[in-house]
């Protein structure tokens, strides 16, 4: 269901240090470390030597979903033999038949909240990219309040979350006087939403999806029990008391924290007292997924059918995939996936916007098209007239549809961090924006997180300036007419690449065997989160 969480105007403060976020109502779920534990041990069955049957005796017994074929046709097309694979994690606190879960789990072991919290919002939407020569596997995340056109019941601008289920709102409406059962109406309901969802990112980046997974709630918990104490590492200490569909009751320390099942959840899902809100905690999944993928293969289970096994018992009733989905070619095609050489980033946003009511990101979709097609290593099929994404109705110029360069005004940055250089570097890469070049020094103050502020005139650019860093602009009477002001807080770490518009389509894709990594020259947001080891994170 849609959230119609009211405005907030503490979104700013939300990505201040100093300042804790203002709650919504509603409570998401961050589940997509669920969804790669299947996918990758799936991945490594060809590999590992394992026999037809021991694939099926893993295999069998899946939930399939039949999504995919509804949405193949409005797919662009495939230009090379390349496979696209979503993660899904859907935020609901209701089993596959519609059923809540029970109030004692969700509330006292998983402070998640009730059963009403959360609805069918994908709060997770991970894109895998397997190059058809089998190399580098790319792995792009997109932020779960980019503000989309969606696809599915009613066509609307939406925050992408929201595609699942407005569209199952829609198709339960439709069954309630069919005569079905509570779980055969679920079930259908459900499909329609997962194809909604397809179809929307498939839109959104312009490309096919070929396969998906998906799992909820409980499939995360039940998965990291499956697993066993996962090691997650914290940039700094942080906490986020747990208050009932609200905070997620994680509390860390700075370095290497050994999280037991319930941890691991409230870790994934916290986004209060993030220097970067929302888009931190997609950081998170990316890292949880990594520390996963890394404890798998150090204890051997890739290569062990009997371990394998265990996980599947619990994989199985909780995940749901493609039934086009040959999971032995696919393994043929991504042995990179178990072998540590997958890299995370996350798609970059062009500001905050509040648009109904509701935080949304703005965003640009011919930027992003641009990107996929120099990560992907060939054009994007060109979208429909009807699906560019306009700005919000309240956003002022420039609309989020226009070139992210076509920025104004002049940037001074100044630097409270303790990377040498980092005031000229980032002062080149906002220039790479359009911006001009101010003044570029040491900070005289020290704040933790970075900060954005602007005079008069320059709110849109320093909006889009702000995304770089996951954070918020705010207007200041201290700051010149024309000028936007850049304070690198101590806690700085350079972001993912130059905010410049992205390279040309020449550019090598994702397994193109180049030298250097297209992604590292793209406005990602935020820095990488590299598999193959236990990565830290705010």
């Amino acid at each position: 269901m849609a959230d119609h969480s009211p405005a907030d105007p503490g979104r700013a403060a939300r990505r201040q240090a100093a300042a804790p976020a203002k709650p919504r109502r509603t409570s998401p779920l961050v589940v997509a470390g669920r969804t790669i534990a299947c996918a990758t041990s799936l991945a490594v069955l060809c590999g590992s030597g394992f026999s037809w049957y021991a694939y099926t005796s893993l295999t069998t017994g899946l939930t399939t979903s039949t999504a995919l074929s509804a949405v193949k046709k409005s797919a662009p097309p495939h230009l090379d033999n390349s496979v696209n694979i979503l993660l899904i994690g859907l935020d609901s606190r209701k089993d596959m038949n519609g059923n809540d879960l029970p109030k004692q789990f969700v509330q006292d072991e998983l402070n998640a909240g009730s059963s009403s919290i959360g609805g069918y919002n994908t709060n997770t939407l991970i894109v895998l990219h397997i190059p058809a020569n089998g190399g580098k596997v790319t792995a792009l995340s997109i932020p779960r309040d980019d503000y989309v056109q969606t696809q599915g019941a009613d066509g609307r601008m939406h925050k992408i979350k929201e595609a699942y289920g407005i569209a199952k709102a829609a198709a339960d409406a439709k069954l309630a006087n069919k005569g079905l059962s509570k779980a055969q109406e679920e079930q259908q309901s459900r499909e329609a939403g997962r194809a909604a969802t397809l179809a929307t990112v498939q839109n959104f980046l312009g490309i096919p999806i070929d396969h998906f997974a998906e799992v909820n709630l409980l499939g995360f918990y039940d998965i990291a029990q499956a697993l066993g104490p996962i090691q997650v590492c914290l940039n700094h200490a942080t906490s986020d008391p747990a208050e009932t569909g609200q905070g997620s009751g994680f509390s860390g320390t700075a370095g290497i924290n050994t999280l037991n099942a319930s941890q691991a959840l409230a870790f994934v899902r916290q986004r209060h007292n993030l220097p970067g809100g929302d888009l931190d905690r997609t950081h998170r999944q990316q890292a949880f997924i990594s520390s996963a993928e890394y404890k798998l293969k150090q204890e051997g289970v890739f290569g062990d059918l009997g371990k394998m096994q265990n996980l599947f018992n619990v994989v199985k009733k909780d995940v749901v995939i493609d039934d086009q989905w040959n999971i032995l070619d696919f393994a043929q095609q991504a042995p990179n996936l178990t072998g540590g050489n997958v890299e995370f980033n996350t798609l970059p946003i062009a500001g905050f916007e509040t648009v109904g009511g509701e935080d949304v990101n703005k965003v640009n979709p011919v930027q992003i098209k641009q990107i996929i097609q120099t990560l992907f290593g060939h054009d994007p099929a060109p979208a429909p007239a009807d699906t560019s994404s306009p700005a919000p109705a309240s956003a002022a110029a420039p609309s989020s549809a226009a070139p992210a360069a076509q920025l104004s005004g002049t940037v001074d940055v100044y630097n409270a961090s303790t990377v040498t250089g980092a005031a000229a570097d980032e002062s080149k890469a906002l220039v790479g924006m359009g911006l001009k070049a101010g003044r570029v020094t040491e900070a005289s103050s020290h704040p933790k997180t970075t900060t954005v502020s602007y005079g008069a005139g320059e709110k849109d650019s320093a909006d889009a300036v702000a995304a770089r860093y996951g954070v918020s602009a705010s207007p200041s009477s201290a700051v010149a007419a024309g000028h936007i002001q850049v304070i690198l807080g101590t806690g700085y770490t350079p972001p993912g690449g130059p905010a410049a518009a992205p390279p040309a389509a020449s550019s090598p894709g994702a397994g193109g065997g180049a030298s250097a990594d297209p992604a590292a020259s793209l406005p990602m947001q935020g820095p990488p989160v590299k598999m193959g080891g236990i990565p830290c994170v705010n």
